[in-house]
C-alpha cells in the first residue's frame, strides 16, 4: 500500500466517521444512552415472555408501549432544554389539576384510585407525569438563586414537592408518592443543602413515624410494615408474594433453572410475576449470573446519566438531569430491595422490564430531557 493509498482509506474512515457523528447531532440523540436503554427493552422484552406464560400479545403490548416511549424520548430531545424550563411552571400547574380530576373521577385498579379514563384518550396515570414535572420545578425555582438554598427557598421546595405528593396520597398509591418526593428532594440534595440539615429531617421523620404508624396508617400499610419484619406471620395472604420471591430467587442459584423453565412463576406461586416481581422470574431462570448481567445494564445508563449531568452547562440543567438519573436510580434499587425482602413492598417497577404503560413512557420522556440537556436540542424558547 502506498502512502497515497493510506492518506485516501485515512480519509475515508474519517468521511465515515464524521457522517456518524452528524446524522446523531441531527437528530438531537445520545448514542451510548440510547444503546443502553435499547438493550434493557431487549432484554426486558425476552424475560417478560417467560413471565408471562408465554403469552406474545403481552409482550407485543409491551414492545408497542416502548416504541411510543421512544418515540417521545427523541421528540422531547429535540427542544432545548431551556424551552421545558420555561414551560416548568405551566407544566406543574397542569399536573396538578388532573391530580385533582383524578380524585373526582378517576378509575380504580389494584386499590389505587390512580387512572384518568377520558373519552377518545387511552387510560393513564397523571401522577406518573408528576417524577418528572415535579423536579423540573423544583430546579426552576432553585437554580435562578442563591445556592447553598436558604431556609425560605427550602420552605417553597418543600411546598412544591409536598402538594402533588399528598394529592397521589390520597389516591392510595404509596409507591407513586414516595417516588415523586424523592425525584424533587434529590433536586433539593443536590443544590447544595448543608448536611446538618438532612440530618435534623431524616430524625424529625423517624420520630414522627411512630406516632404514624398509630394514628394515620390505613390498615393494608400497616399490614405492609409487618409483613415486611415477619412475612410468615401470613404466609397465604399479606406475606405470600415475598416468601415465594425469596424461593424463587434463592432456587435459582448461580446459573438459574434455564429460560422459561422457572417453576414458582410458570406454576403461577408468584401473582405479579410480570410486573413488580419481574426480578423473581429472572433470578430463578438465570441465576445470580442473570441479575449481574441486568445490573451491568443499568449501572451503564446510570453512568451515562451521571455524566451528562456532570457536563451539564447551566445549573438548571445539572440539578434536572441529576435528578432523572437518581430517579432512575432509585426505581430499581427499591424494586430489588422489595423483592428481596429488604423493603416493604410498594408496588415500585423495575425500570423497562415490568410490564407497564404510562410508567414505561414517563421513563423515556425524563431520558428524552437528558439528552436534550447533552444535546442542546434544536427548537429554542417560544
Amino acid at each position: 500500500m502506498t502512502s497515497k493509498d493510506f492518506v485516501r482509506q485515512s480519509d475515508g474512515l474519517g468521511s465515515a466517521a464524521a457522517k456518524s457523528r452528524s446524522f446523531w447531532r441531527l437528530i438531537r440523540t445520545d448514542p451510548p444512552l440510547l444503546v443502553g436503554l435499547l438493550l434493557l427493552c431487549a432484554f426486558g422484552l425476552f424475560i417478560l415472555f417467560s413471565a408471562s406464560g408465554g403469552d406474545e400479545a403481552v409482550v407485543q403490548r409491551q414492545g408497542l408501549t416502548m416504541i411510543v416511549g421512544i418515540v417521545m424520548m427523541l421528540i422531547v430531545a429535540q427542544f432545548n432544554i431551556h424551552f421545558f424550563r420555561s414551560w416548568a411552571p405551566s407544566m406543574y400547574a397542569a399536573g396538578i389539576a388532573l391530580l385533582g380530576v383524578v380524585l373526582l373521577i378517576g378509575v380504580e385498579a389494584k386499590g389505587a384510585k390512580s387512572w384518568l379514563d377520558l373519552p377518545g384518550l387511552p387510560s393513564f396515570q397523571p401522577s406518573e407525569l408528576m417524577k418528572f414535572v415535579v423536579p423540573m420545578l423544583v430546579a426552576w425555582y432553585l437554580a435562578s438563586r442563591p445556592l447553598p438554598p436558604r431556609f425560605k427557598h427550602l420552605f417553597w421546595s418543600a411546598v412544591m414537592i409536598l402538594v402533588p405528593t399528598a394529592l397521589i396520597i390520597l389516591q392510595n398509591d404509596a409507591g407513586t408518592a414516595i417516588m415523586v418526593a424523592m425525584s424533587g428532594m434529590f433536586v433539593v440534595l443536590l443544590a447544595g443543602i448543608r448536611w446538618r440539615i438532612v440530618i435534623g429531617g431524616a430524625l424529625a421523620l423517624l420520630m414522627v413515624s411512630p406516632a404514624w404508624y398509630l394514628f394515620l396508617a390505613q390498615e393494608h400499610q400497616r399490614n405492609r410494615i409487618l409483613t415486611f419484619f415477619n412475612p410468615y406471620r401470613d404466609p397465604t395472604g399479606a406475606g405470600y408474594n415475598i416468601i415465594q420471591s425469596q424461593i424463587a430467587i434463592g432456587s435459582g442459584g448461580i446459573y438459574g433453572k434455564g429460560y422459561t423453565l422457572g417453576a414458582q412463576s410458570h406454576l403461577d406461586f408468584i401473582p405479579e410475576s410480570n410486573t413488580d416481581f419481574i426480578l423473581a422470574v429472572l433470578a430463578e431462570e438465570f441465576g445470580l449470573l442473570g441479575i449481574l448481567f441486568l445490573i451491568s445494564l443499568y449501572l451503564f445508563v446510570l453512568v451515562r446519566g451521571g455524566y451528562i449531568a456532570y457536563r451539564a452547562t447551566d445549573m438548571f440543567s445539572r440539578l434536572l438531569a441529576g435528578s432523572i438519573t437518581l430517579t432512575f436510580f432509585l426505581y430499581v434499587f427499591v424494586n430489588m430491595a422489595m423483592v428481596s425482602g429488604l423493603l416493604p413492598v410498594i408496588g415500585v417497577p423495575l425500570p423497562l422490564m415490568s410490564r407497564g404503560g404510562t410508567s414505561i413512557v414517563t421513563l423515556f420522556i425524563g431520558f428524552g430531557l437528558l439528552m436534550s440537556i447533552q444535546t442542546g436540542g434544536r427548537v429554542n424558547v417560544l
